[in-house]
Parts: structure tokens; sequence; C-alpha cells
């Protein structure tokens, strides 16, 4: 009885350790996601070329981290080889479809369309899983829901002039709930940061062939923007979004991905004057709010192992 106390006490820490970590983690993912869209726009070179540089000057980067948190060359098998590789190109084209949507649609159209992850993947989870939401996550889901309508449903408009746009960025909406599947898969057998080291290896040829096929200025004269680029959206944002993938349920990383149009909406009111209003502000705080009540969902069921784990324990 003496020893095992100590025991206990190690289990339910790491038990909460785990969750905790991982939201914070979806948190910052998603606060550094939305300055992507400010990068592309300060950047001298074609949207694609953009994400591009993105790609290649991360790489580097994670892959000292990946070295550096005890990530080594191993021997991985096919199946794994061929999802890191789709997934990468998946990116690629995500990246390549969204840059192109933004300079050709309205601001909210793309981050609207852009961001249809968020419904998709809760649903591939949830058909996955082959179980209906619980009252909490399906309250969840609504509020995220009306949040995001109100965040963006005041400025959407159909146009023709921006069907293009419109379509290029639900067409990444797509690719990147594809890339986000593979990945969570690809997380279950590898560690986050030689995961995305090798999936960015994948998408960068991929995205540099996409921008000289459309004969974009490749070749950028000022550095500032692309990196910045490369390390808040590839190394901080979808690093701490690979960490994530492995350890939430698609339905908290769905609903995670509004925190973005909320960023979004800071940094057009900060650099170009796009103040937030009334509805504005009801959705975050819906959108806040469906954040609280999945991660109390989440937390709830490692609660009560941990307190499982603790009785069992207490009986040997």
């Amino acid at each position: 009885m003496h020893q095992a106390r100590p025991r206990r006490k190690t289990v339910a820490a790491a038990t909460w350790q785990a969750p905790g970590a991982a939201f914070v983690a979806l948190v910052v993912a998603n606060v550094a996601l939305a300055f992507g869209p400010w990068f592309v726009r300060l950047a001298d070179v074609g949207p694609v070329a953009a994400g591009f540089w993105r790609i290649a000057l991360a790489i580097p980067f994670l892959a000292g981290l990946a070295l550096a948190s005890g990530g080594r060359p191993a021997r991985l098998g096919a199946g794994l080889w061929v999802m890191l590789a789709i997934g990468g190109v998946a990116f690629a084209a995500d990246l390549a479809s969204w840059h192109l949507g933004i300079v050709r649609t309205t601001m909210a159209n793309a981050t609207l369309f852009g961001n249809s992850a968020i419904l998709i993947y809760p649903l591939y989870g949830f058909l996955v899983a082959r179980a209906w939401p619980t009252r909490t996550q399906g309250i969840a889901l609504l509020l995220a829901a009306i949040g995001a309508g109100l965040l963006m449903g005041r400025s959407y408009q159909l146009d023709s002039r921006n069907l293009a746009g419109d379509l290029l960025c639900i067409l990444a909406g797509i690719l990147y709930t594809l890339y986000i599947v593979l990945m969570a898969r690809v997380r279950l057998a590898m560690r986050p940061l030689p995961a995305l080291a090798l999936a960015s290896a994948a998408t960068a040829l991929p995205m540099l062939a996409f921008a000289l096929l459309l004969r974009e200025t490749v070749m950028p004269q000022h550095w500032s923007p692309l990196v910045g680029l490369a390390l808040v959206s590839q190394v901080i944002g979808q690093g701490c979004m690979i960490f994530a993938l492995g350890r939430l349920s698609p339905l908290v990383i769905g609903i995670g991905l509004l925190i973005q149009p909320v960023v979004a909406g800071a940094i057009g009111w900060v650099e170009y004057g796009e103040r937030l209003r009334g509805p504005d502000w009801v959705g975050v705080a819906l959108v806040a709010l469906a954040l609280v009540l999945v991660r109390r969902a989440e937390v709830a069921p490692s609660r009560r192992r941990a307190q499982e784990a603790a009785v069992q324990e207490m009986e040997a």
C-alpha cells in the first residue's frame, strides 16, 4: 500500500498531461496557421510559389528538430511511405488551391470554404467510429456551426466573379481533410516531428511544379514574409497540429479549426481596419463555448480512467 501511492499519482498525472498538452498544441497551431494568408499577401512571389517556400524553408528546421527530439532514420513499412507520399501531395494541392483561391474571391468566402474541414473531419470521425455524437458533442458542434455562420455569414456573398476562387477554396478544404486523415494515421506509428518532416519533403517538389506550371514569380526579392510563413505556419502551426492529431478526437480538431477565422479577423482588424462588430463577437463567444464543451467531453473519460486505475492499484 505504501508503494502504490506514488504509482497512482504518476498514472493520473500522465493521463491528464497528454490531452492537456494536445489541446494547448491545437490552440497554438490554429493561432499560428491564421497568420498564413497575411504572410502570403506580404510576399513578393506568386501565391503558389509562396507555398513552396513555406515548405522548402521549413524542412531544415523540421529535420533538425526531429533529430534533436530523438527521431532517427528508420525502416518504414511500404504502407506508411504511401500514406506520407499521398499526404504530402494532398497538402501541396491544398496549399496551391487555397492560395490561388485567396486572390480570386473575397477573404470571407476563402475562410469559409477553405475551412470546410471544420465539418468534414468530425463527420469522418463519427463514421469511422460508427457512433452518433453524444449530447455534449452535438451541442458543441451546433454552437460551432452557428458561431462560424456569425463570423463569416454577414460578409459572405455568392458572385459569379468569385466562382473560380470559391471552387478552389472548397477543393482546398476537401484536400486538407484528406491530409489530416492520412497524417492522423501516420501519427499512430511515428512521432510528430519526423512525420511532419517527411510529409513536408513529399510536399515541396509538387508545390514547385505547380508554381512553375502556373508561370509564377518564384525567386523573391524580400525573404522576411516567406521566412515568417515557413516558421510560423509550417514549423509551429503544422508542428503543433500534427502533435494534436495523435491525441485528440476529430470533433475537437474540427472545432479547433474555427480558431483560425477568429484570429484572422483580429489580424484584419489590426492590419487592414476590418473591425469586428456585434455578430462577430457573438460568433467568437460561441466558438469559445464550443471548445470548452468538447474539451470537457475529452477530459471526462480521461479522469474516469485515471480514477479506475487508482482504485485498481489500491486494491492490488
